[in-house]
């Protein structure tokens, strides 16, 4: 038998163990010897002994059960099963990725578990009644990107909102953006491009699935002194949700059951003074904006501003707008 024929039979063997084989699924020599001949290829038990023995030194753990329905087995792999489904409940329940590309990667993810705990991935799978996105581009657009950031280099794109035609329209008149690339980020169920913006010299975000004619320009990136000490959950927890206000540090009255909600949006650094036995009191940093007055009014009376007055008066009049619509 040639080298060649010698390294292809290792690997096919590497191939079944790792797609037939696991604890409640051991393949006997024999087994992997009747597995290898669906690929054309054939081995005595000695050959088989000394190449597992060579895969075990590559690294593979390769267990051999005794007994009478005994073999070998893969044991630890590169994912556990519980991890492939974390993956797989990412994939989809994301909104930015379309159900097309979810069915295709998920296919992917079940291949890394072999195929009997494949069948068990794919039993805990269950279809999402929920909005997926059409847009294929966002993985082009996630490409460019990359690209642009490992080369040091700016982008252009067009950028799209909605119409009440349900008709997807470019902003700005059509008009490129120009921004220097420094992150992507996911947050809350949606991809975003974090960039400055040397015109602006602001960092803004952009929603990657509403970005058009994405493309990489030749000027090299700027703004890099605004993001050395540049806290990117800081950003987040500020802006996403809560968007274009001005950053300040508001004072909320709550009450003690909004522990958990104050925490989730604002992270666990916050201090958390007790008022009475049923409220207390915070200081957060809040991007100020119709958005942060509307996820206080969501929660209603258990939650209150009282600092500083202008945002006190600010949220007066968001709220005398709204009833005076009525």
């Amino acid at each position: 038998m040639s080298v060649s024929s010698v390294k292809l039979r290792m690997l096919y063997i590497m191939k079944i163990l790792l797609d037939k084989t696991d604890e409640a699924h051991p393949l006997s020599a024999a087994d992997i010897d009747r597995q290898l001949g669906g690929y054309g290829m054939s081995a005595d038990r000695k050959t088989i002994y000394s190449d597992i023995e060579t895969l075990r030194e590559f690294g593979l753990d390769i267990i051999q059960a005794k007994g009478t329905n005994g073999g070998y087995y893969v044991a630890e792999r590169e994912f556990e099963l519980a991890e492939l489904k974390l993956l797989v409940d990412a994939v989809q329940s994301s909104k930015f990725i379309s159900q097309k590309k979810s069915e295709r990667l998920i296919k992917k993810l079940e291949a890394l578990a072999g195929e009997h705990d494949a069948r068990r991935l794919q039993r805990n799978v269950f279809i999402y009644n929920r909005p997926k996105s059409g847009n294929e581009r966002i993985y082009h657009n996630i490409d460019q990107i990359h690209t642009a950031i490992l080369e040091n280099r700016q982008i252009q794109f067009q950028y799209v909102e909605w119409t009440v035609k349900k008709e997807l329209k470019p902003k700005k008149g059509g008009a490129y953006y120009r921004v220097s690339p420094w992150s992507l980020t996911w947050s809350s169920e949606n991809y975003y491009l974090i960039a400055y913006d040397d015109e602006a010299d602001r960092i803004k975000h952009f929603r990657v699935d509403k970005m058009r004619h994405t493309g990489i320009l030749e000027q090299e990136r700027v703004g890099r002194q605004r993001f050395e000490n540049f806290d990117l959950a800081e950003f987040s927890k500020k802006t996403f949700g809560m968007y274009g206000g001005r950053d300040e540090k508001v004072v909320l009255l709550c009450d003690n059951e909004l522990v958990g909600v104050i925490l989730d949006r604002f992270g666990r650094e916050v201090m958390i003074m007790p008022v009475d036995e049923k409220r207390f009191r915070v200081h957060v940093q809040a991007a100020v904006s119709h958005q942060f007055f509307g996820w206080v009014t969501g929660i209603g009376s258990r939650m209150r501003i009282v600092g500083p007055e202008q945002v006190c008066q600010e949220y007066r009049e968001y709220l005398g707008e709204i009833l005076g619509m009525y």
